[in-house]
């Protein structure tokens, strides 16, 4: 009993019993507050399945492309941790962009500005190392999409092609380059471990929104256990769901230009990031100068930091007008993820455009 008493009184397992037992947490709320549970055990399943691919990828140009298709075609239960991972890194990402749109929808900007803030940089961080991951396998799509995203650098001025060339490490995308991005992809995501704690943190000190809007003490129900049984019945609907795609079309989101290995020689037809980086890629290709196509791709990201400064409104779900604008945003957003799977000619790159204005209009009036 002593000793029992002497671990509960444990700084860790006094936090661990407040963040995942006792932890209060609203009534009201839905199906749309469990993303980042779900996120979560998406990401523990990202480092495990990376870790073990990692053991039989081999970060040369010479070799990479065809030790992938070995671990695949050779390994036991190599292309179950391979598409594990690479439509891991797809479905982290929808969770992800649902848990941000929830935010938006109500009010959570607005409402808690800090916790905002480190899940911005959080999305930063889980895209640089999506990016680099997806250049890896070192597939015609993964090389070509690594120069083309790269030399947007050195639209900065001054600084811009020393930079492009730190990264590459040679005057093009080379050897070095698979390197570094190697080493990134791995010391990213535990970069992001700790921002996703340092959000947790936030979140629980500041306490969860809610469909309501209100902000009451009273109508509240412990994590444990309805919240962590309900969290865990759809994260095992989701697992079912990862395991069918990975059965069924484990391809489906793939691009079919990565099947063939990197060549400097032969340039795709059409070359496009991964379909999570296809609104800001779209909206890079509709500003004619290079430096500016640079600025508003990163400002369509960014420009979702700047609802923390807003002043609290009302709730979206209680306002017609609001809601409207909400979901159109969410259209254009979708429309351009369209635009960007598109070659650049008329009429994508006009439609292109108009989609861009919108897109900068609705966000700044969200």
């Amino acid at each position: 009993m002593k000793k029992l008493n002497l671990m509960m009184s444990d700084p860790l397992v006094g936090f661990t019993k407040n963040a995942l037992i006792n932890l209060p947490n609203p009534c009201s709320i839905s199906l749309l507050w469990n993303k980042g549970f779900m996120m979560s055990m998406t990401l523990v399943l990202q480092i495990m399945t990376g870790l073990d691919s990692s053991m039989n990828y081999v970060p040369s140009t010479e070799m990479a492309f065809d030790s992938v298709i070995q671990m695949m075609r050779d390994i036991d239960e190599g292309w179950v941790m391979r598409y594990l991972h690479m439509n891991g890194a797809s479905l982290f990402f929808i969770l992800m962009y649902v848990h941000m749109l929830r935010g938006i929808y109500f009010n959570s900007p607005m409402k808690l500005p800090m916790v905002w803030g480190s899940g911005v940089i959080i999305l930063l961080a889980t895209m640089g190392a999506a990016f680099m991951g997806y250049v890896l396998p070192w597939g015609q799509m993964s090389f070509w999409g690594a120069t083309v995203i790269t030399s947007m650098i050195t639209a900065m001025p001054y600084l811009g092609m020393d930079v492009t060339q730190w990264l590459w490490g040679n005057f093009s995308v080379s050897q070095p380059t698979l390197n570094r991005f190697f080493s990134l992809h791995f010391l990213i995501p535990l970069v992001f471990v700790a921002l996703a704690l340092i959000h947790l943190i936030l979140l629980h000190k500041t306490g969860s929104s809610n469909p309501k809007g209100t902000n009451t003490n009273y109508d509240k129900l412990k994590f444990y256990k309805y919240y962590l049984v309900k969290d865990m019945t759809y994260l095992v609907l989701f697992m079912v769901m990862m395991v069918t795609l990975c059965s069924m079309e484990p391809n489906l989101l793939g691009e079919v230009e990565n099947f063939n290995t990197a060549s400097m020689t032969t340039t795709p037809a059409h070359i496009q990031p991964e379909w999570y980086f296809l609104f800001a890629y779209a909206i890079l290709r509709t500003i004619p100068s290079k430096l500016g196509g640079v600025f508003a791709m990163v400002a369509a990201i960014v420009i979702i930091l700047v609802l923390t400064l807003k002043q609290l409104t009302m709730n979206n779900k209680l306002s017609p007008v609001k809601k409207s604008k909400f979901w159109v945003f969410l259209v254009t957003a979708v429309l351009l993820t369209w635009i960007g799977a598109n070659p650049v000619e008329p009429p994508f790159v006009g439609i292109g455009q108009v989609l861009t204005t919108i897109y900068f209009t609705l966000a700044m009036m969200l």
